[in-house]
């Protein structure tokens, strides 16, 4: 089902329609569509509001999460929609042209370390930040803040060596790659992970997301749907 959810009013329906909020995984949308400079209007979806629960945004994203999109010029000239953040910066590398690479090698190799990030990077930053963050006092013991910061750090050392002697995820090239990976490190700050983590045994991969937040485009996008 691809009609709009009533509850967020549309101004202009031919244009992309984000559903979103500027958590990690939201910010990968909002900082893809700042830099393709693809036309889009934003919608604040509030999970902390359990925004996310509504009966419409259900029909959207039957699994109760950010973000989502419907493009009413998806493929052809059909409308669709869709979840899953992965997902969708691949679905707007196509349709933009950008950030994907046209090289058939390139191109696997992006799209394996986007799936890197759904499979790895994204769940077990959350789940440390979780446990270290927010559930701190509600667990008799330290097993889930040291379960995760050991897979975070073992995960931050992969990113380390690939970062040793390239800026991106993908040489000189900025990718979508970078555009899953990087909202994630950035989450570590407001995670207060640094010194948990110790983040000074993994120089590259913090130089890496300050650069990255350095771009017009990601500081432009970060902010979209942000309460």
């Amino acid at each position: 089902m691809t009609n709009f959810p009533k509850r967020w009013p549309v101004k202009n329906p031919d244009v992309l329609q984000l559903y979103s909020m500027a958590t990690p995984n939201g910010q990968k949308v909002g900082i893809m569509l700042e830099e393709t400079g693809l036309p889009y209007e934003a919608h604040l979806i509030n999970i902390m509001n359990d925004d996310q629960y509504d009966e419409d945004y259900l029909h959207l994203n039957p699994n109760n999460k950010i973000p989502s999109i419907i493009d009413p010029n998806g493929p052809g000239g059909q409308r669709i929609a869709m979840m899953e953040s992965g997902a969708i910066l691949m679905y707007l590398a196509e349709k933009s042209g950008q950030f994907l690479p046209e090289d058939p090698l390139r191109r696997w190799e992006t799209l394996q370390w986007v799936f890197f990030q759904a499979a790895h990077v994204g769940p077990m930053f959350g789940q440390f930040g979780h446990f270290y963050k927010f559930a701190a006092d509600k667990t008799s013991d330290s097993y889930g803040v040291d379960r995760y910061t050991a897979e975070t750090k073992r995960i931050l050392n992969v990113l380390e060596q690939r970062l040793k002697n390239q800026p991106w995820m993908m040489g000189d090239e900025v990718t979508i790659a970078d555009m899953a990976i990087g909202p994630w490190v950035k989450a570590i700050d407001f995670y207060e992970g640094h010194d948990q983590l110790d983040t000074g045994s993994y120089k590259h991969v913090i130089d890496y997301g300050k650069r990255f937040y350095d771009r017009p485009g990601v500081q432009a996008g970060s902010k979209v749907c942000k309460t």
